[in-house]
């Protein structure tokens, strides 16, 4: 009974905006795509997250109930055997037994088969079946999340690794240049107010440093989290500049993102179970038609002929049973099961639409950060050259003390933006490949690929 199951129709874009080509994930690079950024201290933070995760392992046991639960409903659909057996000794009125008593017995074996004439536990497999493989798809779902949350906990990591060398740095240079500035104030070669100034900016790369530390200190704890640890202390591989990003990613074919992305397999697969749901209530409105029996051995002590002893007795028959007038109750079931169908469906058109929205931003992230990138570096490089030879003019009395504070405030916060633009590429590459599901090969990647085959 009911419809099979039809694959929505989802309006997928030709293309995606911020790409070329054709980019083709693959289900077999998923889980090693984090080592293509080369970091062997990530490459095993990895590995201890997928093993000790308690996410992850609640999601192993979720395939294990499905598994068994799917097995449970499979068997509904094969004859069911038993035995009974039972033993009574005593008198009845009305008989005349030579002993005063008589022992009965009976020892047999029964079969019960409901006949699957509509194809209700059909219905019924099927959906035990799609929530099974829900259930795989949701692992997989956890486990490209949890790569993505260790990878971005340990890039934000290094961020506030790198800028915390950049404050301790710069609150080194502000230090040397107090001891040179309250030199000079005391010989009475400079105002109080230069003084005061380089106090301030003393103080201001001093009270960046704790803040940086506290970031240091929230991504360990993360991190411990995400690999199932208590908090600790994390050595790191490379530092973040010299971390290797993954090859620039060509755009792809947005339909293929259907067939990857594992929660959108999943949400498909509660469309399936639902669809079987509306089949298994309809079936649920017709009678259903069982065969039963039973075969077994008897006591002779209350027979005709009372000659005690034992004899074969069994039974065969069929039964049929059905709903008769349930106040609209089963026809209200079969609507409830459409709706909660048609509720399936939009939720996997809303994922679908979210999943393309997804990629777009993971892809334009890259391409616009790559652009700051660049100018993020000639800024660093030109206030960090403008800084020095501010302070070869301050020396020469060419140019005022604030003059040069605002050359030293530049280069302090465009070091500082390099390094936080160079964290966000690589957090865009890690957004990209958990939007597409997985890892990705590129068109030569496939196209040697086939020609090995």
């Amino acid at each position: 009974m009911g419809k099979n199951y039809e694959a929505p129709e989802i309006d997928t874009p030709l293309e995606y905006r911020f790409g070329v080509d054709t980019l083709v994930s693959t289900e077999n690079d998923t889980i090693g795509w984090w080592t293509l950024i080369q970091d062997k201290v990530l490459d095993s933070l990895i590995v201890v997250a997928l093993e000790n995760n308690q996410d992850v392992k609640v999601a192993m046991q979720r395939i294990v109930e499905a598994e068994k639960l799917y097995r449970i409903q499979k068997v509904n659909t094969r004859p069911q055997f038993g035995y009974d057996g039972n033993y009574t000794y005593g008198n009845y009125g009305g008989f005349v037994l030579p002993n005063g008593a008589s022992d009965n017995y009976y020892v047999g074996a029964s079969l019960n088969w409901e006949i699957d004439l509509w194809g209700k536990n059909k219905r019924l497999s099927e959906a035990a079946n799609a929530n099974y493989l829900g259930t795989i798809y949701g692992l997989r779902a956890v486990q490209i999340s949890l790569i993505s949350e260790v990878t971005a906990a340990y890039v934000q990591l290094l961020e506030n690794k790198a800028s915390l060398v950049v404050a301790q740095e710069t609150l080194a240079s502000r230090d040397s240049s107090m001891i040179i500035m309250e030199a000079r104030y005391k010989q009475g070669t400079i105002p109080e107010l230069d003084l005061n100034q380089a106090q301030i900016q003393q103080a201001i790369a001093e009270s960046s440093v704790p803040i940086y530390k506290r970031g240091i200190a929230l991504s360990e704890n993360l991190l411990s989290v995400l690999i199932g640890a208590n908090p600790r202390s994390y050595l790191t591989g490379l530092a973040l500049e010299n971390q290797i990003k993954p090859p620039v990613i060509p755009a792809g074919i947005p339909s293929d993102l259907l067939k990857r992305r594992p929660d959108l397999l999943r949400a498909e697969q509660d469309i399936v179970a639902q669809n079987a749901q509306v089949g298994a209530a309809i079936a649920n409105r017709f009678p259903t038609i069982s065969i039963t029996g039973a075969g077994g051995i008897a006591s002779q002590a209350l027979s005709a002929t009372n000659t005690g002893g034992a004899a074969e007795a069994w039974n065969i028959g069929a039964g049929l049973t059905g709903p008769l007038f349930q106040w609209g109750r089963n026809k209200r079931q079969v609507e409830v099961e459409k709706a909660r169908l048609e509720a399936s469906i939009q939720e996997y058109e809303r994922s679908a639409i979210v999943a393309f929205r997804e990629v777009e931003d993971a892809l334009a992230s890259i391409q616009f950060y790559e652009e700051e990138r660049i100018a993020r570096e000639k800024h660093t490089r030109a206030a960090v050259n403008a800084e020095y030879l501010s302070k070869q003019r301050y020396d020469r009395g060419v140019t005022s003390y604030l003059e040069y504070l605002e050359q030293q405030r530049q280069a302090f916060d465009a070091e500082l933006n390099l390094v936080k633009v160079q964290s966000n590429i690589l957090t865009s590459y890690i957004q990209l490949y958990k939007a597409l599901g997985g890892g990705w090969i590129t068109p030569q990647e496939q196209q040697d690929a086939q020609g090995n085959n």
